[in-house]
């Protein structure tokens, strides 16, 4: 970056009906005369998107950037678009992005929003964040590994960046625990909700015969026809992509009222439905994952419906799996949802769920930090010479047994030494952006001459599977993936799958190719998403100088790279369909698998 040149800031307006507005001049003067400073406040308070344009008022952002993060690629896009029409400049101008696979940001962005992650990347290549004078920790409440990840690392690097603001702002829950770990930084809470919710509890014990579907159905007709008060737009919390669209199909049955669906993995064109409220005709009903509990405020929202749960991941350090299951949300999540309504007229929360119930849950969600395989983190610190975990200024620091467990998978891999140093092989699995078991893979991929397969099946074991399988029509989604199988191996159906999908690709236009995949029960945006990180490890893979085998490669070859990765998932059939492997765990071959009536004797999952 030229630093003669001083960027031309726009004229700086603020909608004076936020309630952050109200508090606009204690939080310019304590970012005045503070380093860190944190700012609580429900979402919708108007902290994501005025935080950025006060600190463009107090002269930041001139010559280096503002820095705003967000936990989502979805909320960072939309963020960065919402203040640029604030400020009317084009999106990628004054206000630029960058996610994961997007890129827009120019030499004139004062402002710059990304995902956590992307800061934490160019942590590598810039010790001292030196593109940055002002530095916003968006959503800090939601505690992800990065958010506690850049909260350790900044702790360290502002007594060596004096000129460095960082401000954190946190929906109401636990900011205290923020405060204590920045010295005791200054608190300015803003008030966020206008108007009264009212929360109704439906006690499960009432409607025992109804499911999900039905129970969620009855209450938006309920609602259509004016049962809880005035008619309004309905918001439906949900744990997954898979919930949302059964209860899309069972909704859109309805009469009068407008469905739309709302998940990270969606097109910027289906995200952007849910927040233009110039077209809206009916009654609407946004179907939600978490994304919209605390990153983003869904415009217009009367009712809330809330069944109390959602997908959190967890590792168990003793089966040594990282699983999805679906679990009661905190009282503090709960609440979060509740405020998605009342911002525009009194609004009403129904949860399904009694409220003894939301008294017995825990009050806040664990941090991911106590949750996940460290074996990533580690090597991510190794690599950037952050010490050791144990050691470092985590908010919460990790279980001892979790950190353990971590640096003993990593040894396993040859990443790191027996006494706990870097390899030059971790150093390569560090560079590649992947978990390091499927990182490993790669490596031996390359050392094997099948480079090109296992990049393929790397990227697919990065995602959730896009095969997708409905309850109603499980036997022709089956027959229609059988197509892809491979006697003898689950992990070739994927080469298969991708040949085909690219082919159908190369041959189809864009809309052709979603009528292909919802015909032949392929999950377009997963395709998309595979063929993303499959992109990106081709391209680091390339900047390392690895050679992309032309030759088909031989079986072989392939399933020694993946067993590279999964050493400690290599089993033995010890009694019928029954396997044994490391530590005594016994699994058993999901009843897909082209393999689950063979049983042979070794199998690698």
């Amino acid at each position: 970056m030229s630093e003669a040149v001083e960027r031309v800031i726009p004229p700086i307006s603020y909608p004076p009906e936020l309630p952050v507005v109200q508090a606009r001049d204690d939080i310019a003067q304590a970012i005045a005369e503070h380093q860190v400073v944190i700012v609580a406040g429900e979402t919708g308070s108007g902290k994501t998107t005025q935080i950025p344009k006060i600190c463009l008022d107090l002269g930041r952002g001139r010559l280096a950037r503002i820095g705003h993060t967000q936990p989502r690629r979805l909320a960072a896009r939309s963020v960065a678009q919402r203040i640029s029409d604030e400020l009317a400049v084009p999106l990628g101008d004054t206000v630029g992005y960058q996610v994961r696979f997007t890129d827009q940001v120019s030499e004139s962005s004062a402002i710059k929003l990304m995902t956590d992650g992307i800061l934490l990347a160019e942590v590598r290549h810039d010790r001292l964040l030196r593109q940055y004078d002002t530095l916003i920790i968006d959503e800090a409440h939601e505690r992800s590994l990065n958010i506690d990840f850049l909260l350790g690392y900044l702790k360290q690097l502002l007594p060596r960046r004096p000129d460095l603001k960082l401000i954190i702002t946190s929906a109401t829950i636990d900011v205290a625990t923020f405060a204590r770990h920045f010295d005791d930084a200054p608190v300015i809470e803003v008030s966020g909700r206008g108007y009264p919710v009212e929360t109704v509890y439906l006690d499960p014990a009432e409607d025992r015969d109804l499911g999900l579907q039905e129970q969620v159905t009855g209450l938006v007709a309920d609602i259509e026809h004016g049962r809880f008060g005035e008619r309004g737009d309905v918001l439906v919390f949900l744990p997954g992509e898979r919930e949302i669209r059964e209860l899309a199909r069972a909704l859109r049955e309805l009469e009068r009222i407008e469905v739309l669906p709302l998940y990270a993995r969606l097109s910027n064109a289906e995200q952007s439905r849910v927040f233009d409220l110039s077209r809206r005709r009916l009654m609407r009903v946004v179907l939600a994952t978490n994304v919209a509990e605390t990153s983003l405020t869904v415009p217009g929202i009367r009712y809330v419906i809330d069944p109390g749960d959602a997908r959190i991941s967890r590792y168990s350090f003793r089966t040594k799996v990282q699983r999805l299951p679906i679990e009661p949300v905190s009282q503090a999540s709960a609440n979060q949802r509740q405020g998605r309504c009342g911002r525009v007229a009194a609004g009403v929360c129904i949860r399904l769920y009694s409220e003894a119930d939301f008294l017995s849950r825990p009050e806040f969600t664990d941090p991911e930090i106590l949750r996940t395989n460290l074996a990533a983190v580690i090597l991510q610190m190794l690599q950037l010479g952050l010490g050791e975990v144990q050691h470092f200024p985590f908010i919460n620091p990790p279980d001892p047994r979790m950190v353990r467990d971590g640096y003993k998978l990593l040894q396993e891999l040859g990443a790191v030494s027996a006494r706990g140093k870097l390899t030059a092989l971790g150093r390569q699995m560090a560079k590649l952006p992947i978990d390091p078991r499927l990182a490993r893979m790669v490596l031996a991929g390359q050392d094997r001459g099948c480079l090109e397969e296992v990049l393929v099946i790397a990227a697919a074991l990065a995602i959730q599977d896009p095969r997708e399988r409905p309850a109603d029509k499980q036997a022709q989604s089956d027959q229609m993936h059988a197509r892809f199988r491979h006697e003898r191996s689950d992990f070739m159906a994927w080469l298969s799958l991708w040949r085909y999908y690219e082919e159908q690709r190369q041959a189809l236009s864009q809309s052709q190719l979603r009528k292909l995949c919802q015909r032949e029960f392929l999950s377009f945006l997963r395709m998309r998403e595979w063929r993303e990180i499959h992109h990106q490890l081709v391209r680091t893979c390339q900047q390392l100088k690895y050679r992309i085998n032309k030759q088909e490669a031989a079986y072989e070859d392939v399933h020694r790279s993946i067993i590279s990765g999964s050493l400690n998932q290599i089993a033995m059939l010890s009694e019928p369909r029954i396997y044994l492997s490391s530590r005594g765990r016994k699994f058993s071959l999901f009843p897909g698998s082209v393999l689950q009536k063979k049983s042979p004797k070794w199998i690698v999952s």
